[in-house]
């Protein structure tokens, strides 16, 4: 199989919120590519988590790419806003876009890479139409709305199709997986075809977070 990068994105969900400079001085130190930060409506999933002046608080200290995954219904009318905010790239739920393509389009035009995101209950086969068109694709190994959830198995295969769809239709469609990642499954997520590990309590909740980014950005070798 060719060989891809592999990239760690911390979830800041998992991050002490009263240091919270503290934690992105720290993702900033250690070998992390980017930030990963989860906003949550309470309508779309289960809960509530952090929005728009959050993350632009964020934005001022990090000096890696902000990766923002929108938990949210018709996040059509908050794209623009991301982007201010200091978002780098974009990623939308299949399941809360009626008009995919064209939220797609509407995230490539403000100047953000596009993310999909698909709940663990739907096939990646969905995605055929628009593959070509997106820049990530994110495979949910937990059903989304909280962190430290237990890892679905069922995610190794659905990353081995994912991968066949991008191969076959020519994209270039990075893989990232979101859910119940440490170090110790790290390995064979890469194996089977994942470019990019979100892990949130598996770094914030270790005794040092930043070698546990280093264990996770070495897990392929």
């Amino acid at each position: 199989m060719e060989k891809h990068p592999v990239l760690v994105a911390p979830s800041l969900l998992a991050a002490n919120f009263l240091e919270l400079g503290k934690e992105v001085d720290m993702v900033n130190r250690s070998e992390a590519d980017w930030f990963h930060l989860d906003v949550m409506d309470g309508r779309f999933v289960p809960n509530i988590s952090y929005g728009l002046p959050v993350i632009a608080q964020i934005r001022k200290k990090a000096q890696k790419p902000c990766d923002v995954h929108l938990m949210i219904e018709e996040p059509e009318k908050y794209a623009a806003d991301f982007k201010k905010a200091g978002a780098d790239i974009l990623t939308v739920h299949f399941e809360a876009c009626i008009h995919l393509h064209r939220n797609i389009q509407q995230i490539k035009g403000l100047g953000m890479k596009a993310g999909v995101a698909l709940n663990p209950h739907t096939p990646v086969g969905m995605l055929e139409n628009v593959i070509r068109d997106i820049d990530v694709v994110l495979i949910m190994s937990v059903n989304p709305g909280f962190g430290g959830q237990t890892f679905i198995e069922q995610t190794y295969q659905k990353i081995r199709q994912l991968r066949q769809l991008i191969t076959d239709n020519h994209a270039h469609a990075l893989i990232e997986v979101d859910g119940g990642i440490g170090t110790d499954n790290a390995g064979q997520l890469i194996q089977a075809g994942a470019n990019v590990l979100v892990a949130g309590s598996a770094i914030f909740s270790s005794a040092d977070p930043e070698k546990t980014i280093h264990a996770l950005k070495t897990s392929a070798q």
